[in-house]
This record gives structure tokens, C-alpha cells and sequence, in this order.
């Protein structure tokens, strides 16, 4: 069976988050955001990231076939932490294609050099309001959706 053409198959979503209530808040201003049909997956932390995008352990068979078109990935999980998964994803030749941007509180200079030497595709700190959040949402839509070509 070939694969669905881009504008037939859904956006698939994956944010890799810890706390329900960040969780909400993303979902919400991502769907409010987005022009496009949206899937979000939402994984605990950076062990259960790396077992959704490889399809093993629980998410064996899960959900579509092909990979995400962009992770969001909080830096603060457990388990797993998001520098470590990052790592993981940009030295497996099969996920390093996939666009890894880290959305977290941290505004440490450090973290933000560290995301960029592991491959990190873009580093947000969590905006304080909903507002500027769906904002945040309406800018990585239009860059990640509209502007550039991904694999």
C-alpha cells in the first residue's frame, strides 16, 4: 500500500510531557493554531519518546506508520530526560530526519547550547500566557508546516 500523499494524512504531533496541565495547554493552543489537521501523541518522558518513534514495548503497532513530522520535547521528564532522548534520536540514522524542537521552562544558556550540539532543531522557553503560547504554536506551524520542506 503506498503511503498517502502529504495533504491527505494527518499531522502527527509528538510532544514529549510530564505534567497534565502543560499538556492541555499545548494541545489547545496547537489545535487552536494550526490550519492543518493535527494528531498530537503525548509520551511521559524520553524512554517512552524513543519507544513511540522506534514502535516497541507499549506503542508496538500504534498509530501510523510513518514517523512524525515534529517532536516537542520538555527537557525537565523522568526516566529519560529530553537531553538525553534528543541524543538518542540525532544518532539513530533512522530518526534523526525528524525535526526535534525543545519546548521547556529551562532558560539556562547551557541547556540551550547542549540542545543545539545534540541536533536540536529549535529551543522555545514556555511562554508565561496562553496567548503567547498559541503564539508560539502559530509561528512553529507556519515554519514546520507551511515554510519548509521536510523528508
Amino acid at each position: 500500500m503506498a503511503a498517502k500523499p502529504m495533504a491527505e494524512r494527518r499531522t502527527i504531533v509528538v510532544i514529549a510531557e510530564d505534567d497534565p496541565d502543560d499538556r492541555l495547554l499545548i494541545e489547545d493552543a496547537l489545535k487552536e493554531a494550526s490550519r492543518r489537521s493535527v494528531e498530537v501523541v503525548f509520551v511521559n518522558d524520553g524512554a517512552d519518546l524513543l519507544d513511540y518513534l522506534h514502535r516497541r514495548g507499549p506503542y508496538a503497532g500504534a498509530g501510523p506508520a510513518h514517523a512524525p513530522e515534529l517532536v516537542l520535547l520538555d527537557l525537565n521528564l523522568p526516566r529519560k530526560d529530553g537531553l538525553q532522548a534528543l541524543a538518542e534520536i540525532k544518532r539513530d540514522e533512522a530518526l534523526r530526519a525528524i525535526p526535534v524542537v525543545v519546548l521547556t521552562t529551562s532558560q539556562s544558556p547551557e541547556h540551550v547550547a547542549r540542545s543545539y550540539e545534540l541536533g536540536g532543531n529549535g529551543y522555545i522557553t514556555k511562554p508565561d500566557s496562553y496567548k503567547d503560547l498559541v503564539q508560539v504554536m502559530v509561528n512553529l506551524e507556519r515554519y514546520w508546516f507551511q515554510t519548509v520542506r521536510l523528508p
